[in-house]
């Protein structure tokens, strides 16, 4: 079974004090960390896609090596990557993205903003 909707939810609800919050209404599910935008998952057509954060190089390379990754729907297309979730890309390379994607906004916070492991 491929990496589905409700797998990158969960997912992305997975990564530390992640929120999901729906700004651009209520079929698009908008996941945040400190208010920061890491991933966009949305559904059309039946068939789940998600908006990852990504750095520019990794970005062209990802578009090069899968049809299901394209620049970044309604988005910065350097920076952000539209992944189909149409199972052609192996599900470990998509949570991959997805922890990349976290980690990049995570990365631009200010010191004090960012998610600190609690014991």
């Amino acid at each position: 079974m491929a990496f589905d909707f409700q797998q990158c939810r969960d997912y992305c609800l997975m990564q530390l004090q992640s929120i999901e919050d729906f700004p651009f209404g209520p079929d698009i599910y908008v996941y945040k960390v400190a208010g920061k935008i890491f991933a966009i998952l949305g559904e059309e057509q039946g068939v789940a896609r998600v908006n990852l954060k990504c750095d520019p190089a990794e970005a062209l390379m990802l578009r090069d090596i899968f049809p299901a990754i394209s620049p970044g729907y309604h988005m910065n297309k350097q920076h952000w990557n539209t992944v189909l979730l149409d199972a052609s890309v192996p599900d470990n390379e998509i949570k991959r993205q997805i922890e990349n994607s976290y980690q990049l906004v995570v990365k631009s916070l200010p010191k004090a903003k960012r998610p600190q492991l609690v014991n």
